[in-house]
């Protein structure tokens, strides 16, 4: 691809219109705008593109771009003239461009067109506009005729984009919100907001009235929230999508309540938006995180269950808890530590009084099976003579005003100063301290408060790059630009060791660094049934390694509101328990002997299953398909799953459904086509709407007809050291004939050997035909020092009848020994 001009030339006139047309780019150069606009709700005083007059080949600077990037992804840019050139938003890294013989171009009296095999984009000339059609004529992105703003209109720093929504469409993804997975009549701000700070009540719940769920912050309805990412998926009444990213950090809102329109409004920076042509939902989050990353395979660790409290704990304390899992022989695989283990809050420090031999603990916890995660915020506590402060000031480390004076915030030590994520060098700063601090014997990163929570103090006046940016210029960014320092430190000190890192906020991009977890929330019901929708908004928006924090972070959780959600943390990706330090102990032991069963059962449940999950991990690092999807992705055209968001697929073959409501023991659950069974009994589900009976020892789940299970035989009390002599394999034999996959991935799950090739990946594929079932288990790459596995144990489930027939192809020198038994 050509390097894209993004300036008009000071010499060029206010009356021209100039293009360029070069290896899939079509550069156009926009002139004076219409005096005359129609004033809409969010379109006063802006200006749209005007008409375009004449076009023709220059090499003077433009304002206007469209880059094809492939044969349906395609980018526009529009750089107003003399403006200055925006930061790095970080979030795109890689671009690919079609070559010159794979489109054409087209030009009548009316518009300019490029088409690919895929897309036809149209440059309308009067006014001047910009549509995108599939070439089986299906809409893309299409003009508003009536709403004076055209397709972008500018005022100031302000632009707004509108295109036209069909009634009939769905909304999907822009990272995390509350409400329902589907956006649609809705106004969303894309702000990251320390969402329980009482300004932050004042500032979104402005206009609202006292009794509306949007002016209260621990509602399901509250916007904005801690993760911020413009992009989403449009889903029309066929079943086709369309994906849309703008590239851009500064405060957006998008308002999708205008009827038949959608309107973006961006408060700064450079328009340059990614159209995605689909139609597939799943190839698009596919080219999504191919722009903007994917993460890599975690720490198999980071996939057990983590145990956190906001609590004074001593050093005995964490030792007691420990102990007390290995006594009542729940797993566990990590302890983390709040605030309190620092030093008066100041990072990177220990508690003295609490902590008087830090890596003594750290080895005494290790030696029992577990990791160590500590919190670190960004907030610096101003202080001279305290190192980080002292050093973060020689360095010109940290954030500051328009006058150059370092920025001064309010967070938990007090007065804060906030490191300048915005340079390299601070990150690097950032990321040795993390190095320094992780190499006591900590396995994990927690990243809080990095909104950036500024406590009382506005944090407007704070500014990114030595005083370069301003605030809106980085704020959406800030904790994705912290996670990158803190990796790359990670990276650094344990050069062949997987980083964990857990981030609250996070932008376009925060999936290469770090998990998420959807913050402050409250024991609730309503709450455990809200983190369904806002993790599949984030699966749908690039990040898929999401949970919510198990029992609820605030106010006090109930017996059965904890066994509830323990099952549904057990079946998702990130499986934390935290609460507050006021409220009531909400471990798995806290109300008594039956719940403290019914909540090992979910855990043993999660730990047997961590070999499909970690493969479920491993393909989204491939792909970026959600290892939790919303059931629309299993079939677009069905109208009767885009809106079902209290159930979802984990990895491909498992189907749960999330028991969310108080003394509930049964509900509906709506299963996709194709043949499926009950994962507890079985049997085949009969019809596409089923019952589910769920006492509070159940939760409902479904398997995929020919889907092989892995599992381990049986349940660790951690991950640390485990490499089971075998593993088994529940075989869900279909009733009908078909050829079906399945896939098991095995490495160290530590470190990051399986870069080089040590590593096996085995593809399972059974074939049903009449009476004939086979199973075929190829194995591709090389066993990792410390595999241990020789036997696979083989468990048919529900429709088998008669012998199976097993087949295998091994690497050289590996043999297995496969055990058939029917359930």
């Amino acid at each position: 691809m050509m390097n894209p001009v993004s300036t008009m030339n000071s010499s060029t006139k206010s009356d021209e219109v100039e293009s360029t047309l070069e290896h899939g780019e079509l550069v156009l150069s926009k002139l004076a705008p219409n005096d005359e606009i129609e004033r809409g709700v969010q379109g006063h005083y802006f200006s749209p593109l005007g008409d375009l007059d004449r076009w023709e080949q220059t090499s003077d600077d433009s304002i206007v771009e469209i880059d094809l990037l492939s044969s349906n992804l395609f980018r526009i840019r529009i750089t107003p003239a003399g403006a200055r050139v925006p930061g790095p938003t970080y979030a795109v890294i890689f671009e690919p461009s079609v070559g010159p013989d794979e489109f054409s171009y087209q030009e009548s009296n009316t518009e300019l067109q490029l088409t690919t095999k895929d897309v036809r984009v149209v440059i309308g000339k009067s006014p001047c506009r910009i549509e995108a059609f599939r070439t089986d004529g299906s809409a893309i992105m299409t003009t508003p005729k009536s709403n004076g703003l055209g397709s972008y209109s500018r005022l100031n720093d302000e632009f707004i984009v509108s295109r036209v929504r069909e009634a009939s469409s769905s909304i999907l993804g822009l990272g995390q919100k509350t409400g329902g997975l589907d956006r649609s009549g809705r106004s969303l701000i894309l702000w990251n907001t320390d969402v329980l700070n009482p300004r932050t009540l004042k500032e979104f719940a402005v206009g609202f009235k006292r009794d509306d769920p949007r002016a209260d912050q621990r509602s399901r309805e509250f916007d904005p929230y801690y993760i911020s990412i413009p992009f989403y998926q449009s889903l029309d009444e066929e079943g086709r999508a369309a994906g849309f990213f703008i590239d851009n950090l500064h405060r957006a809102d998008y308002d999708f309540s205008h009827p038949g329109e959608t309107r973006i409004r961006f408060a700064g920076g450079a328009y340059a938006e990614y159209v995605f042509a689909g139609p597939d939902l799943v190839s698009i989050l596919n080219s999504y995180t191919g722009l903007t990353g994917r993460m890599s395979p975690p720490p198999l660790w980071s996939l057990g269950y983590h145990h956190c409290r906001w609590h004074p704990y001593s050093d005995q304390d964490v030792v007691k808890h420990a102990e007390t899992y290995r006594k009542r022989e729940i797993p566990c695989d990590s302890i983390w530590l709040d605030i309190d283990h620092m030093r008066g809050y100041r990072v990177f420090t220990w508690n003295p009084k609490l902590f008087p031999e830090p890596a003594q603990t750290l080895s005494k916890l290790r030696d029992l099976g577990f990791r160590a995660v500590t919190i670190v915020d960004p907030g610096v506590k101003v202080e001279p003579g305290y190192p980080v402060y002292d050093s973060g000031l020689g360095r010109k480390a940290f954030c500051v005003t328009e006058e150059g004076a370092v920025y001064q915030g309010q967070v938990w030590p007090g007065r804060t100063a906030f490191p300048d994520f915005a340079s390299a060098t601070t990150r690097e700063w950032w990321g040795d301290l993390n190095a320094k601090h992780i190499q006591m014997g900590l396995s994990g990163i927690w990243n809080d408060m990095n909104e950036p929570a500024t406590g009382d103090i506005p944090d407007s006046a704070m500014r990114f790059d030595g005083g370069k940016y301003s605030h809106g210029a980085y704020h959406n960014a800030y904790a994705t630009l912290m996670a990158m320092g803190t990796y790359e430190g990670l990276r650094k000190a344990l050069p062949n060791q997987r980083p964990f890192i857990l981030s609250r906020a996070g932008s376009a991009g925060i999936q290469r660094y770090a998990a998420n977890w959807l913050g402050d929330n409250m024991s609730r019901w309503e709450h455990l049934a809200m983190s369904i929708p806002m993790s599949l908004g984030l699966g749908l928006s690039g990040q898929s390694f999401v949970g919510a924090d198990i029992g609820g972070f605030g106010e006090n959780c109930e017996p059965e509101l904890l066994v509830r959600w323990f099952q549904t943390a057990c079946l998702s990706p990130f499986c934390r328990n935290h609460n507050d330090a006021g409220g009531v102990d909400q471990y798995p032991w806290s109300f008594g002997s039956e719940i403290e069963a019914l909540c090992k059962a979910a855990l043993s449940l999660r730990y047997r299953l961590l070999p499909y999950l970690y493969t479920a991990f491993v393909e989204a690092s491939e792909t970026g398909k959600p290892i939790m999807g919303p059931m629309v992705t299993e079939d677009q055209a069905d109208p009767t799953l885009r809106l079902i968001d209290d159930q979802y697929m984990l990895g491909p073959n498992l189907l749960v459904a999330p028991i969310v409501e108080k003394g509930s023991t049964a509900r509906q659950v709506r299963l996709p086509k194709g043949e499926w069974f009950d994962w507890w009994t079985g049997a085949p589900a009969t019809g596409r709407l089923v019952s589910a009976e769920a006492s509070l020892a159940t939760i409902p789940v479904y398997v995929r007809a020919g889907a092989v299970i892995p599992m381990w035989p049986d349940v660790p009390p951690s991950t640390m050291d485990y490499h089971p002599t075998s593993i088994d394999l529940q075989v869900f034999v279909p009733s009908k004939d078909g050829i079906y996959t399945s896939r098991l991935v095995e490495d160290d799950g530590t470190s990051f050997c399986y870069e080089q090739g040590e590593q096996l990946s085995t593809t399972f594929t059974l074939t049903r035909q009449g009476d004939s079932i086979k199973l075929e288990a190829k194995t591709e790459g090389t066993p990792y020092v410390g595999f241990r596995r020789t036997e696979c144990r083989i468990h048919l489930r529900s429709a088998a009848s008669g012998p199976v027939e097993i087949l295998r192809v091994d690497p050289e020198g590996l043999v297995w020994q496969f055990k058939v038994s029917h359930r």
